[in-house]
This record gives structure tokens, C-alpha cells and sequence, in this order.
């Protein structure tokens, strides 16, 4: 199993990113996809949710500014973050909690890309 977080990067407060993630050896479509953040002297906290039925869940802190969706044709889940700021710096973490075909259940975990939101 691959996952593969990309599209991290600096930006000013106020600006937008988009964070995909790419989840490969997965049955993919019927995977609950999350992304997580864990701040600098911080736990990881939990972001935003999408199940496999596309029903979605946000962490109160970034409601109405993070929305999180998924294509189920390319494997990969996108994070859009709006209206960004400096509290929002963090390594983004992807997270799949899915099946391999003949196997239990697992989560799956990217290497995260660093958002850096400036002041």
C-alpha cells in the first residue's frame, strides 16, 4: 500500500492550497479517507473526513474553510484550505482506513507535506 500526499507549500495568510493524496494497493472506493495535521509541539489532530459514500466531517477549527472531496477513478483524496492562516501551519497527514483485497482491515498512513502559512 502507497500513500502519497503532495501539494503542500508556503502561502500567505488568507490564501488557498489543495493537498492531494494518492492511495494505491487499496480498495479505494470503499475506503473512509481522512486527513490529519499535526501542529509544531502538538498532537495530531483530526482535519476532515470523507466516507466511501462521500458523506464528509470537519474539524470545527476549519469548518466552512477546508473542503475535503475524493475521486474515486484516480485513488486520491484533495484537501481545498481557504482563507488560510498561521494557526493552520502544520504537516498534513494522509490517512486511509481501508481493506487489500484478502485482507483485515487497516490504516495506512503518507509521509505528510508541510503547510506553512505566513502572516
Amino acid at each position: 500500500v502507497q500513500v502519497v500526499e503532495s501539494g503542500g507549500g508556503l502561502v500567505q495568510a488568507g490564501g488557498s492550497l489543495r493537498l492531494s493524496c494518492e492511495a494505491t494497493g487499496i480498495m479505494f472506493s470503499v475506503a473512509t479517507m481522512n486527513w490529519y495535521r499535526r501542529a509544531p509541539g502538538k498532537a495530531r489532530d483530526l482535519v476532515a473526513v470523507i466516507t466511501s459514500g462521500g458523506t464528509t466531517d470537519y474539524a470545527d477549527s476549519v469548518k466552512g474553510r477546508f473542503t475535503i472531496s475524493r475521486d474515486n477513478a484516480k485513488n486520491t483524496v484533495y484537501l481545498h484550505m481557504a482563507s488560510l492562516a498561521p494557526d493552520d501551519t502544520a504537516v498534513y497527514y494522509c490517512n486511509a482506513r481501508g481493506r487489500r483485497p484478502g485482507f483485515a482491515p487497516g490504516d495506512y498512513w503518507g509521509q505528510g507535506t508541510q503547510v506553512t502559512v505566513s502572516s
